[in-house]
Formats: structure tokens, C-alpha cells, sequence
């Protein structure tokens, strides 16, 4: 599929208050409004972060169950749901993350310094959440923000397999501070360490990297993950309108290296879905 590509949408993350920026999706109705809008500009899945009636991140079983309904009822997209929350979140709460019954999961393969926070993702903790997105039927999205941890990654497959469908996804998540720059050598660098068991690969730019990782990822024939979870300007000093505007933009550089927007369906068969 290497003339098609998987842009994934995320639309909400756990960072940016609801007061600092009125057009970011926290509500339900606003979430499904956000997946229509998102598949019908090229996107393919939606990598979600749950907030709750005052706005604030949580992981509230019910709330990730309203919230994956609201984009099934709304969207073709497969359904990712983040088991980093926030930063501040205990890891058992991460666990039941996968209770909501997810297409696919996120799954950090190692703790990160995140900002002024420690983003934990200890081994018997990723261990524990790949044997039981194996477990669920859950198609795991391996994220990776730094060498160590693409390196983690063999040692996960090695040790527990591949899931059932065959497939390894994972995404690399560039320009937070304290992992891997967003730069394109730094992207090199990933991809040339990935082991061999991985099957497709995308990549993220937080903040003003997120152009520049995009061409990398498209000129190295990888995947985009954009949204307002990992920027808010649509050009420097300009805000982002939706996140609609961010997948379309992303659409416009796939065509400029003759990429076509994947379907719902053909992500499914990516991430071993279908």
C-alpha cells in the first residue's frame, strides 16, 4: 500500500485547556462532530483523549464508552484510544483503558521526560498492556519517543510475538521535550533501528516540528498523525480553525508525493483489523 497513506487525527490530547483554546473538542457532541468533519477530509482513525464535563483529561469508563460511541455513530474511523491519559494517571486506570473496547490502543514503550513531568511507561506495565490488547483483539499502536524505545520494541515482539493479525504499527512522537528532536535525521535514525517485525509506520511533529516531520515521514514513505493535540497554529501566529483544517493540509502534502488518503477499511487491513 505504498501509494496510499494513513493519516490518523488527533483531536483533543491531554495538555491544552479549553479556555486557552475554544475550538478544541471536548465534549461528545463536539467529538463526533470533529470524526464526521475529519473522515470526510481524508483521515482514516482518530486517536482519542477523553475530558469530562469541566474540560479536564480523564480516564472515566463511562466517558471513554460515550465517547467511542460518539464517533461510531458519527464516522467510519477506527477508534484509538490513548492509555497515556495524562501524565498524572495511575497505571491500573491506563490498563482499563481497554475496557471501552477500542479498535486499536497507543502503547508507549517506555517513560519519557515530559516537559517539567515524567511520562511513565515502566517495562512490566507495557508488558502488561500489550498481553492484553493481545488478549482484547486490540490492534496496538506501538508510540516511540525516543531510540531506546524503538529498541524496546524488539524486545517486546521478541519476548511476547506479534499480534494475531501479523501486523506492527507503530508511531513516532517528535519534538516533545525530553525525547527524540523533530528533525528529519532524528526520523532516520528511528526508522533505520526499527526491527524487523514492523509492518508500517507513522510519524508525529509537535509543535513547530510538525511540518517538518511530516515531509520527512512522506519523502521516507511513511504515515502522518496529525491534530490539535500536537499543534495549534495552522502557520506561524495563525490558530488552528478545527482539526479538519490539519488533516486537509496533511491530504495536500500526501498528493504532492502522489499519496492517497487511506480508507477506514484500508486501515483496518493495515493494523490487522479486517
Amino acid at each position: 500500500m505504498s501509494d496510499v497513506l494513513l493519516i490518523t487525527v488527533a483531536p483533543t490530547g491531554a495538555e491544552t485547556a479549553k479556555a486557552d483554546c475554544p475550538q478544541l473538542p471536548t465534549t461528545p457532541e463536539e467529538i463526533a462532530r470533529t470524526a464526521a468533519e475529519c473522515e470526510a477530509a481524508g483521515a482514516a482513525m482518530i486517536h482519542l483523549h477523553v475530558r469530562d464535563t469541566t474540560h479536564a483529561p480523564t480516564l472515566d469508563q463511562g466517558l471513554l464508552r460515550e465517547w467511542v460511541a460518539a464517533v461510531r455513530s458519527s464516522s467510519s474511523l477506527v477508534v484509538q484510544l490513548s492509555t497515556g491519559g495524562s501524565v498524572h494517571d495511575p497505571l491500573d486506570e491506563r490498563l482499563r483503558v481497554l475496557d471501552a473496547e477500542p479498535d486499536s490502543c497507543s502503547l508507549t514503550m517506555g517513560t519519557t521526560n515530559f516537559g517539567d513531568d515524567v511520562f511513565l511507561n515502566p517495562w512490566p506495565f507495557v508488558k502488561d498492556l500489550y498481553q492484553l490488547a493481545l488478549a482484547r483483539g486490540v490492534a496496538p499502536e506501538f508510540e516511540l519517543f525516543d531510540l531506546g524505545q524503538v529498541h524496546a520494541l524488539g524486545r517486546l515482539v521478541r519476548e511476547h510475538g506479534v499480534p494475531a493479525g501479523g501486523k506492527v504499527h507503530v508511531d513516532f512522537v517528535m519534538g516533545v521535550p525530553g525525547g527524540m528532536p523533530g528533525t528529519a535525521p532524528a526520523l532516520v535514525a528511528g526508522v533505520a533501528a526499527l526491527p524487523p517485525e514492523v509492518t508500517s509506520w507513522s510519524a508525529t511533529g509537535i509543535g513547530r516540528s510538525t511540518l517538518a516531520v511530516a515531509m520527512a515521514s512522506l519523502s521516507m514513505g511513511g504515515h502522518l498523525r496529525v491534530g490539535m493535540e500536537d499543534v495549534l497554529t495552522i502557520s506561524r501566529g495563525v490558530p488552528v480553525e478545527s482539526n479538519a483544517q490539519l488533516v486537509s493540509r496533511a491530504v495536500d502534502l500526501g498528493r504532492i508525493a502522489q499519496r492517497t488518503p487511506m480508507t477506514p477499511a484500508q486501515c483496518r487491513e493495515l493494523l490487522g483489523l479486517a
